[in-house]
């Protein structure tokens, strides 16, 4: 997947639709809100990009390259233990710090779908969940992993945690992964 190879005025149009899909959905927003929001004409954001299906895609695809670079390290760590620890550290480290990215991306039917039909996308989950649940996973390791990945995804999204600090809320799902596999 690797870092993103948008242009400037690409990334502005980007930054720009994350903000409105966090606030409205996907299908809550529309191209003329985009340029609304970057003081531009409809015309200029279509410049950019083709669709608003185009947008959604180039924005999963610049959280997902954040996501690809922990893969990428835990899957250099030799030992397995420190690979875990290494992504549950990133994973809950993006979840956080993202988390009204994440909630917009993880609960829209539009970005489901798409990603669900994007390459790099599977591919890059696949790698996730070799790195979480092993080369041979067993049943429980399978169901561990899916609990890991949808719980932090989740929990951040949830409205029950939106009076916790960035701070505790990391501390908090960081030491439930821990446990869920018995790193210390």
């Amino acid at each position: 997947m690797g870092p993103s190879s948008h242009s400037a005025a690409q990334q502005r149009v980007i930054d720009a639709a994350l903000g409105l899909f966090a606030e409205h959905g996907v299908n809550g927003t529309s191209l003329q809100m985009i340029a609304d929001a970057m003081g531009v004409t409809k015309a200029a954001v279509y410049h950019q990009f083709r669709s608003k299906e185009a947008i959604v895609v180039a924005v999963a695809e610049d959280e997902l390259a954040r996501l690809d670079v922990a893969v990428t390290a835990a899957e250099a760590e030799p030992d397995r233990g420190r690979a875990l620890e290494v992504l549950l550290v990133a994973i809950v480290d993006l979840a956080v710090d993202r988390r009204h990215v994440v909630s917009a991306l993880m609960t829209d039917p539009v970005v489901a779908r798409l990603l669900a039909t994007h390459d790099p996308f599977p591919a890059l989950m696949a790698r996730v969940s070799r790195v979480l649940m092993g080369e041979s996973p067993t049943a429980e390791d399978r169901a561990r992993a899916a609990m890991v990945q949808a719980g932090i995804g989740g929990a951040v999204s949830q409205p029950i945690v939106g009076g916790l600090d960035d701070e505790s809320l990391r501390a908090e799902l960081l030491g439930l992964a821990r446990r869920m596999y018995g790193l210390p």
